[in-house]
Order: C-alpha cells, then structure tokens, then sequence
C-alpha cells in the first residue's frame, strides 16, 4: 500500500524529540505529527510541504517542559487559574497510544487518517489534583489536510470534578502585523494583562499592535484568522468549547521567555478553542467532549468555509 494514495498512521523514526511520534498522512500529501510526550501535535504541513504551525526555534523538546509551539493540550488548568502548574500537568505527560478501540494503523475508510491516545493519572497527578479521569485524544487529518482533535474527558472516580481547557493552537504566520481576526467582533472578553477586567471588542476585526491576553467569551463556534501577506485564512471550527482566548506576547514578554526568540512574536499568533471562564463539572461516570478543527484554505475561498456548518 502507497503511502502517498492512502490516509495512514505510522510510527516516526525522524522525531528527535521525547517518546515516541505518529506521523499522519493524508491521501494528497499533507501530515501532521504527533509527540506522545504530551499528546501534542508539534507539526502540520499543507500537501506542498509548508508548515501550518508555529514552533520556537528555541523549543524545549524534552521532559519535564512542554514544547513551545504546535498545540498542546492544556488541562485540567488552563493558564494560571488554578492551584496546579500553569495550564496544567496533561501536556508534560507522556501519554500512550490507545490501541484497545482503534489499532494505529487503521484509517477511516482509507480518506482519514488518524491515532487514539489516552491518558490516566499517575500517583503523583493523583496528589496535587485528587481525581481519577480516563482522557481519550483522537487526532486526525482529513484527505483534504484538514486537522481535527477529539477530546474525550471521563469521571471515574466517585465523586465529581471541575477543571478548564485548551487547545493552546500556535498558528504560523508570515507577519502579525498583517494578520487579523474575524468572528469576535463585539464579544466580551476577559483581559488577562488587567486583572481580568471585562472588556468589549470594539472593532471591525482583530488586528495587533501590541502584547495581547485575552478571553473571548460565549465565543461563535467558528472563527477566521487571515494572513495578509501570505494570502492564507485558517478556519477555526470548535465544539463544546465556549470561550476563545487570544495571545501573542509581543516584544517585551518575548525576551523575558528562554524557550522562545526575542523577534519570533512576529510569526506566531496563539487562537485557542477553550473553556476557561466557567469550569466544566462532570459527575462520577459522566464524559465532556471538546472539538477543534483546522483548516487553512487561500483566502479568496474562506467564505465558503465560514458559510459551512460544523462537519467534525
């Protein structure tokens, strides 16, 4: 079987990081990989071989720190609002290929390739956060390049749970001065560089200027993020994810970060479907769900896409 007309899943000899990585591969070439060590995705590629998200050239690729860049999967905290590490201890894990309900090399119909991780507490998560959870990951690309993760969050213990999360998403692009945003137009948000105080959006669109920190929430379940230069929109789909926060650290924040380069703010803008201003409770036996979706289309096109309901 050609691995350039099928979907597939395979195991990546070329990732240098920690643990082991899947590499996905869609029919017309595009790929994703991903690291176990923190279920993260740490690479997309369009079927030209250009790389859809952001990673520090800086980037930690070892334990115990999560890589910067890609998209790790922030729980049960996301950010600071909580008593646990910053946005949580899910994304410095390592986690395990879920091989019991779906097997890794198996594709949906040959048009969708995909891998199911799981993740459980270990004792030591047991002692700074007392709850036993059973976390299900599917990541898949679509035939057409498309990117999708699954979230699936169960309370196996016998009491109930509260906890945030994010898809912490660093998109790549060719200059933050050209990009803006589409879709939180007049939303309240919660500004994180001000104690949190509740704002409203004032503008047409989302442009940047400077440090940006924000809570979008009860945000429109699907958001376009368009690179001028590039002429490229990303199209952001979300499901069971009420908020969307926004953050670039501009110049300042950058050079106070060791994992991250002094002048790489320009290329990077984090869009992360989350839940972050009401926690999610589950009680014993129940599951949450969270989905995201990606898709990077020219931008000529992203009305078609905007137009189109959720088809996770």
């Amino acid at each position: 079987m050609s691995m350039g007309r099928y979907a597939s899943a395979t195991t990546d000899p070329d990732w240098s990081g920690a643990g082991q990585a899947v590499l996905l591969r869609s029919p017309r070439g595009a790929t994703a990989r991903v690291s176990l060590h923190g279920g993260q995705v740490v690479s997309w590629r369009n079927d030209r071989g250009e790389e859809l998200l952001f990673t520090s050239s800086k980037a930690i690729l070892k334990p115990p720190k999560a890589m910067r860049g890609g998209i790790p999967i922030c729980f049960p905290q996301f950010g600071n609002c909580g008593t646990l590490e910053r946005h949580g201890f899910a994304r410095n894990r390592m986690w395990a290929l879920n091989e019991e309900h779906q097997p890794l090399n198996r594709s949906d119909s040959g048009s969708r390739a995909f891998v199911d991780l799981i993740l459980k507490p270990s004792e030591e998560d047991l002692k700074c956060w007392p709850h036993c959870f059973e976390f299900r990951l599917r990541i898949s690309l679509s035939k057409d390049g498309d990117l999708s993760l699954v979230s699936r969050i169960r309370n196996v213990s016998g009491k109930p749970f509260s906890f945030s999360f994010g898809y912490h998403t660093y998109i790549s692009v060719s200059d933050i001065s050209e990009v803006r945003i589409e879709g939180l137009e007049t939303l309240d948000y919660l500004d994180n560089l001000s104690q949190r105080e509740r704002h409203t959006e004032q503008g047409d669109a989302i442009t940047f200027e400077s440090e940006v920190d924000r809570v979008y929430v009860s945000s429109p379940n699907v958001i376009a993020v368009l690179d001028h230069e590039k002429k490229r929109t990303f199209v952001i789909r979300k499901e069971g994810l009420p908020d969307t926060v926004v953050w670039n650290p501009w110049e300042k924040k950058s050079k106070t970060m060791p994992d991250f380069g002094d002048e790489e703010y320009k290329q990077t803008l984090c869009v992360d479907a989350a839940a972050v201003e009401r926690s999610i409770t589950l009680k014993p036996g129940e599951e949450w769900t969270g989905k995201l979706e990606l898709s990077a289309v020219p931008s000529t096109n992203c009305s078609d896409h905007l137009d189109q309901p959720g088809i996770m």
